[in-house]
């Protein structure tokens, strides 16, 4: 098992800007749920009475056709009508994924409150702050709540490690 160095962002820098990103974010995700549960609940109310429909269809005016046409229309009924359901609840699942994504790209355009930053910058050991301000390139725009998801996504992916080699990397080229 590999020992925590200095150079190491700790497993408490995962945890507060998880924790951090959970208040941040809660209210979106609230809401998200909140939406797919209640078109689900509608949607399944709205299939049942449309399935219904379909069973209770009498095509006996359809007779001048032929028999043949008839007994084909009710044979293939339940299909059909199954089918609009299935059509319809991809058509739904699709329009909440793009609310779900566009709620998203709403949050993390959120810009993150000074006290937040100040808790973050007193609490992460620095190997996580380096990994922040990789992540935070424009200086000239505040942090948001993309720049602490992309860091948490970083520190996972040992970001730290690969800035820490930069640094040697240019220490050795420049002679240092």
């Amino acid at each position: 098992m590999k020992s925590n160095s200095s150079h190491d962002p700790t497993p408490s820098d995962s945890a507060l800007l998880r924790n951090t990103l959970l208040k941040l974010t809660a209210a979106q995700k609230i809401l998200c749920i909140v939406v797919i549960a209640v078109v689900a609940l509608v949607w399944y109310d709205l299939l049942n009475k449309l399935i219904a429909f379909g069973h209770n269809i009498d095509y006996s005016g359809l007779h001048a056709l032929g028999n043949d046409l008839v007994q084909w229309l009710k044979l293939y009924n339940p299909y059909f009508w199954w089918g609009v359901v299935a059509l319809c609840t991809l058509i739904i699942a699709y329009f909440l994924v793009l609310f779900v994504q566009s709620t998203q790209r709403r949050v993390r355009a959120h810009l993150v409150s000074a006290d937040i930053i100040r808790t973050l910058a007193n609490e992460l050991s620095q190997p996580a702050k380096d990994v922040l301000l990789w992540v935070w390139q424009d200086r000239n725009d505040p942090i948001t709540v993309g720049d602490l998801q992309r860091t948490t996504n970083e520190l996972r992916a040992r970001r730290a490690d690969k800035i820490r080699l930069a640094q040697d990397h240019a220490a050795t080229l420049l002679g240092e």
